[in-house]
């Protein structure tokens, strides 16, 4: 089960570098490609000497911090505990996943270099140190009190299940830090060159959009992680139709308001693909606490969401080439939000509503 969800994790980078290659010019089509598979195989090798000793690297002795992890560095201790592998691959695909988010919002102005140094940066400190904090059971976000209960360092602890917060978030952040540093493109905002930062290739949007939404299947419901009883199958299952309805909802919200409401009003596929993207993130933490008239409600609020901040983008003169920022950040932080807003934890399911 669980190489089966991080080999359509894996998958998602083939969508990724679909839709950032339709979304920029014909000639930056190889330097964004590029730029994809340097973040899968610079984060893979980052994600082995340092990305899961910080991440999961729980000491043998049990003198944990709250900080960061701190054993099984280039997998010291693995054969020791088989049972790691299949979790160093799944979460190395999340840890990639979350890298490459940035690639799209910086794209058509970052060197080689320095998009390298931040991938460097991200999959091997900045995502891990993180992740630590809410999932490794130990971290400042998460951790088992002296009563045995689950808090964190502000109260109850955080609830993601499949990574709204922890992987979307961080990369949209990253994007957004990223497309504000380097600035916007040589004469983005003029407004008589507009047309000529249109994306070259929508049908490649598209299939890339299908193609992160059919490796969600593995991102949202691999994160069971187990398939041994009937209450995992009833689990995923759960998660699996939140994943199909969130986005649906979501993807129609933002083509009716680019169609009839907001700028452009005509049928813009693109948006329509970011919409989907948007729900897709929007019930990623709560995927497995909610219903699925909940998911329809969050993926809705989602693609509101999605579009006010893609606007606020253009108003501040943002300049995000695949709109990672409006996705991943802003549809990543309504997605942590949500989960204390729907949900019921006496039915069994978890959430806070």
């Amino acid at each position: 089960w669980m190489l089966l969800a991080a080999a359509l994790v894996f998958f998602m980078h083939s969508g990724f570098s679909l839709l950032e290659s339709g979304c920029v010019r014909h000639k930056n089509t190889q330097n964004i490609l590029a730029k994809n598979l340097i973040v899968v195989t610079v984060g893979f090798l980052c994600w082995y000497v340092l990305g899961w000793p910080l991440a999961f690297g729980v000491p043998n002795d049990s003198e944990t911090n709250k900080f960061a992890g701190h054993n099984n560095f280039v997998m010291d201790g693995f054969m020791d505990s088989p049972s790691s592998f299949r979790n160093w691959l799944f979460q190395g695909a999340f840890c990639a996943t979350g890298a490459t988010i940035v690639s799209g919002a910086m794209a058509e102005r970052t060197q080689l270099k320095g998009f390298i140094t931040y991938t460097l940066l991200l999959t091997s400190i900045i995502y891990p140190i993180v992740i630590w904090w809410g999932w490794s059971g130990n971290g400042i976000l998460s951790y088992t009190d002296d009563a045995g209960e689950s808090v964190s360092l502000v109260g109850p602890a955080l609830k993601d299940f499949a990574g709204s917060g922890l992987v979307h978030m961080v990369g949209g952040i990253g994007a957004l830090c990223g497309a504000v540093i380097v600035g916007p493109r040589l004469g983005r905002w003029d407004p008589a060159k507009q047309e000529e930062f249109d994306g070259h290739n929508i049908p490649l949007c598209v299939l890339g959009t299908f193609f992160l939404w059919f490796g969600w299947y593995g991102f949202n419901p691999g994160s069971t992680l187990s398939m041994k009883s009937q209450g995992d199958g009833h689990l995923a299952g759960l998660v699996a139709v939140n994943t199909t309805l969130a986005p649906c909802v979501a993807g129609l919200i933002v083509f009716f308001l680019r169609a009839k409401v907001c700028p452009p009003r005509l049928l813009d596929v693109g948006g329509f693909c970011n919409g989907i993207l948007g729900g897709l993130v929007s019930i990623t933490a709560g995927c497995g606490f909610v219903k699925p008239w909940e998911a329809i409600i969050i993926g809705c609020i989602g693609g509101f969401v999605y579009q006010g901040t893609s606007m606020l983008l253009t108003m501040l003169k943002i300049d995000d080439v695949v709109d990672a920022v409006p996705v991943h950040c802003a549809c990543g932080l309504w997605g942590l939000l949500a989960v204390g807003f729907f949900g019921n934890p006496d039915e069994g399911i978890g959430g806070n509503g």
